[in-house]
């Protein structure tokens, strides 16, 4: 089996995104709202967002096959080139392509 990404790294990660969105959905609200009406998203609120334990497995695994792919061209990219370093500018080269691909 290969290695990958620890799915408690992964849940941690996810788990400060959506803190994150959560404060500025929180934010926008406050802004949306001055005369202090309660809308109707407040539930999203008391409700805490979890990842099953599957789910964040297979982010962990779709993640270490993102990085591999992305690493084996623009090796490719670089060995192209007669450099045995990978620069940033190889990663740009094969981002836009990368990203159509996943």
């Amino acid at each position: 089996m290969e290695n990958t990404f620890d799915p408690e790294l992964i849940r941690a990660i996810f788990k400060l995104v959506w803190s994150r969105r959560a404060l500025e959905r929180e934010r926008n609200e406050g802004t949306e709202n001055l005369d202090g009406e309660v809308g109707a998203g407040t539930s999203k609120k008391s409700r805490p967002t979890t990842a099953n334990a599957n789910a964040l497995k297979l982010s962990s695994e779709l993640l270490r096959l993102f990085i591999t792919e992305a690493v084996q061209r623009t090796a490719t990219i670089a060995e192209a080139e007669g450099v045995y370093k990978i620069e940033t500018t190889h990663l740009e080269r094969i981002l836009p392509q990368l990203l159509l691909d996943f």
